[in-house]
This record gives C-alpha cells, structure tokens and sequence, in this order.
C-alpha cells in the first residue's frame, strides 16, 4: 500500500491600490493560482487587500495576512497553511519579517516561477538558464539577508558589540562575490550555447526559412508543434511545460521546407531578469524570419495575453519580425465567438491543433507568408520534360494541356521560383 503524499497548502496574498485595477488583480490572481497547482501547491484560499500604498515591513498588513489565515484554515478538512504566496517580488527583508511574524515560509511570484522553471529544466542549456534566473533573483536581496546581524549585535548590550559591528555587511559582501562569480561564469558558458545556435542558424538559413513559435504560456504550441512535425514534444495543460527550445524541419506543402522552433512560453509581467536569463531559448525567437503568434481563443484574457506577448518580443528586439496571429483551440469556443474575433482580427487563421481542424488552411497560408506566389501559364517544349517535373514539384498546378508546341501549364509557383520559367510565359 503506497503512502499518501503529503500536500504544500498554501494561501495566496495580493495587493491593490485604492485606485487599481480590481479585474487585472482578480486576473493575476487566477494565474498566481494555476502557477501554484502546476508548482504542486495547494491554494486554501485567495485574498487581496486594497489600501493605500504597500506596507514597507510586510508589503501588506499583518492584521489583514493574519485574518486571512483564520479564514483559510476554516476548511472541512481542517488544513492548516504550510506557506504564504505573495504575487509581487518581496524584498528579502519584508520576506524574513512575514516568517518571522506567522512562522511561515514565504515564497513571491518569481519564485514560483522559478519552482516550476527547475521541475520542467531538462536539458543543461535549461538548467543554467533556470540557475541563472535564481541568482539574478538574489543577487539584489542578498544585503537584507544579513543586515540582521549587525542590528542584533549593536543592540545586544554586551561589551564587545562594536566589534561585530559590520559583521553582516561583511558577510552579505562575501555572498554577493560568490554570486556575482557564478553569474559570469554561467553567463560565459550560455555566451558559447549562443554562439553554437547562430552557427546552426547560419547553417539553416542557406537551405530555409526560420519560424519561431511564440505566445503566451499554455496556448498550444507544444500541440500544434507535434501536429506539425511530429516530434513528440511534451504536452501538458500546465504553465510552461515547455522550456527548452526544440527545431524541426516542417513541410510547407508547395514544394518548400521551412525550420519551425518551439519557445518557451511568455506570461505577464514576467521579470525582466527571467527573460534575460532565458535568451538564449529565446533566440529561436530573436532571430526568426518569421513569427507564428498562437493565442488560445478560449480564454477570456487573451488580448491581455496577446498585449504581454508583443511586449516581451519588444524586449528581446523581435517586434519587427514579420508574423502571423493564430488562434488556438476554437473547438472549445462557439463560431458566434471565433466570427466576432475574425470581424476584430480579420488577417488572422483560426485553428484547433488538438483536433487538426483548419491546420490545412494555415499551413498553405504559411506557405504563402514566407513564400509568395504568383499565378502564370507556361508554354513548355515536349523535349523538356526534366522541367515539367521540376514544375510539378516546386509549385501546383491548376491545369494542363498538350498542344503541338509543347504543354501548357497554368500553374501558381513561388515568385523567387520564376527566373528559369520566364523564357516560357505565355501569358
């Protein structure tokens, strides 16, 4: 008989401004929450405390973090909260002063992500990516991490006080070092991971385009990469499932081959030193020839998320590259709902990668995108037959017919395709 596996409980912890926006906190709210369960932490309840500016000890009140305790643990199954959540970066003083208080680890939003970052870290590129982030994450609150010392040594009383006066300065300057030595270090071994992509890339781009799949976590991409090219790649209906970047070779089907990527995906207000530390996943994406934005339809922020998308590929330098917006999962959605976002988004394709429904459409559109086409009717000899293959394989075509001059072919082929026809245009 199997153990039960013990459960983290933990309640969730917000602020807003008297002035803010309610729904945009309710809405992170939610997502602080789906970051917990795919964490594998379970919420006892969610609470958010609007007053008038952030408290500089706790970050919010310690009368409103305790009530919400008491209300929490007024559960059935009579849990108790092993953890506080808070969605905002904490200082490291504000940390230690809410475990000191409620006795009480604390863990903010970065550090959830992070929790998840490791579970889902399966390559040593990842790894060091994930390792990275963490370091940037202490890096700032390392001082407050000791700054205790020196207070409780100087208000101690005893003889010898000013002696160890400065001992927490000391040793929070020695932790920086070593941080700050492992960050090169880190960031010296991804500089060469870079370096080995853009050679590939270089390699690639002699033979084909580069597309970069890009949205908001949990859109879809990983399904949509498998339907695509088969890979195999993990799916699961969890926040960043994906975090290394994986390439495959994908069919167009006019006669061209292209190298699609799939990235890790993007969430709101995501710290900038995540998305540093993650640049060279998120390279795939910078340097793209072209950009496939996939949105899930189903969920009820998706301009939001669509809105958080474009400002991380602005970060990262990639809001110039071309790109096609595509809707995902609209077999969980009403066609009232996918006809009023079409009306919205009138350039857009609709499809659903779980069942294939529309994939055809985007693909040729895809094709189109990177490739334009150009319809034409050709006149060709009967000697050259080697060439009316080559036509059949490099574009499609619509009709044929055999004359005494030779065979016309009205076909649709790709414009940077033309050159070697144009001595046969007919029309």
């Amino acid at each position: 008989m199997s153990e039960k596996v013990e459960e983290t409980n933990a309640i969730l912890l917000g602020y807003c401004a008297l002035d803010g926006d309610t729904a945009a906190k309710d809405d992170s709210m939610a997502e602080l929450a789906r970051l917990a369960n795919t964490a594998g932490l379970l919420s006892l309840g969610i609470y958010v405390q609007r007053r008038k500016k952030i408290h500089p000890r706790t970050f919010i009140g310690e009368g409103f973090i305790e009530v919400s305790l008491a209300h929490a643990e007024k559960n059935e199954a009579g849990d108790k909260a092993d953890l506080l959540i808070f969605d905002h970066d904490l200082t490291g003083s504000q940390a230690r002063n809410i475990e000191k208080r409620f006795s009480l680890p604390v863990m903010d939003r970065t550090e959830v992500i992070l929790r998840i970052f490791h579970a889902h870290a399966r390559t040593r590129e990842a790894r060091l990516q994930v390792r990275l982030a963490e370091l940037k994450y202490e890096l700032p609150r390392v001082k407050s991490m000791w700054g205790h010392l020196d207070r409780e040594r100087s208000g101690s009383g005893a003889g010898g006080g000013a002696a160890f006066r400065g001992m927490g300065e000391k040793q929070s300057e020695m932790d920086r070092q070593k941080l700050q030595r492992e960050i090169y270090e880190i960031e010296k071994t991804l500089k060469k991971l870079i370096r080995q992509i853009d050679t590939q890339k270089k390699l690639r781009q002699k033979q084909c385009k580069n597309i970069g799949l890009v949205g908001y976590t949990n859109a879809g991409k990983s399904t949509l990469f498998n339907r695509l090219t088969n890979a195999g790649v993990l799916v699961e209906d969890k926040l960043f499932a994906t975090l290394d970047s994986t390439s495959r070779s994908l069919e167009l089907g006019n006669g061209k081959e292209a190298v699609i990527s799939d990235t890790v995906g993007f969430i709101s207000s995501l710290p900038h030193h995540l998305v540093a530390s993650f640049r060279a996943t998120l390279k795939e994406a910078e340097e793209a020839d072209f950009l496939i934005h996939l949105t899930d339809i189903s969920d009820e922020n998706f301009q939001k998320h669509m809105a958080d998308v474009e400002t991380v590929l602005k970060t990262i330098g990639a809001n110039h590259i071309p790109h096609m917006l595509v809707f995902n999962k609209i077999d969980r959605v009403s066609e009232t709902v996918i006809k009023g976002t079409r009306n919205f988004y009138p350039d857009a394709q609709f499809i659903s990668a779980a069942t294939g429904r529309n994939v055809d459409l985007f693909l040729r559109s895809l094709g189109e995108s990177l490739h334009p086409t150009t319809k034409m009717t050709l006149l060709i000899p009967l000697t050259e037959q080697r060439l009316i293959h080559d036509i059949h394989t490099l574009g499609r075509v619509h009709e044929t017919t055999y004359e005494d001059e030779g065979v016309r072919m009205t076909v649709e082929i790709a414009k940077g395709d033309m050159r070697p026809l144009a001595r046969y245009r007919v029309d």
